[in-house]
């Protein structure tokens, strides 16, 4: 469906790229629910088995089978004692064929950061963060580079954002890295 709309994506053969099985997917950027489409589809062309971490209140009777089927993992953003990083750490290592998909910026408001939660999960379960990306404006997503994390959350976050600056959300008002 979407790639009715014109999407392309880039998706390496998993062969060329066997980390992308097993890692935690940093997906940017996020401004939309429609990211949410694009992004999974992505995953589901790439035949990767995901588990995607989204807000509690997406799940209701009508959505459940949907967002459960597709691995989503309903998340209580208000309970500051969810132990998400360790679930999503369980989650990985419980399989040697799942990724975890998180938005770095852990919401579609405007940010100026990125939240640490993705990177503690890598870091914990021995995996790299591959760079999952959508432009809305070129309608080309996919997969970028792979960074193993390195102990220096800055550096490598700073890898990451000059991998994401060009990309152009579906709302720029909320993609504060977006170069002009």
């Amino acid at each position: 469906m979407v790639k009715l709309f014109g999407w392309k994506f880039d998706i390496p053969d998993l062969a060329e790229r066997p980390e992308l099985r097993h890692c935690v997917v940093a997906v940017a950027p996020h401004t939309s629910i429609a990211d949410f489409f694009v992004g999974a589809a992505v995953l589901f062309a790439a035949g990767v088995k995901p588990r995607i971490f989204i807000k509690k209140e997406f799940f209701n009777f009508v959505t459940n089978p949907l967002l459960k089927g597709i691995g989503a993992v309903p998340v209580d953003r208000g309970n500051r004692h969810n132990n998400l990083v360790q679930r999503a750490v369980e989650v990985l290592q419980g399989s040697d064929d799942v990724c975890v998909v998180i938005t770095p910026e852990g919401t579609r408001k405007e940010v100026k950061r990125f939240k640490r939660g993705f990177y503690e999960i890598a870091t914990r379960a021995g995996v790299p963060v591959a760079l999952g990306f959508m432009d809305f404006k070129t309608k080309r997503a996919g997969y970028g580079p792979t960074i193993v994390p390195s102990g220096d959350y800055d550096a490598d976050v700073a890898k990451m954002l000059e991998f994401f600056a060009p990309m152009h959300a579906k709302n720029p008002k909320g993609w504060h890295w977006q170069e002009n």
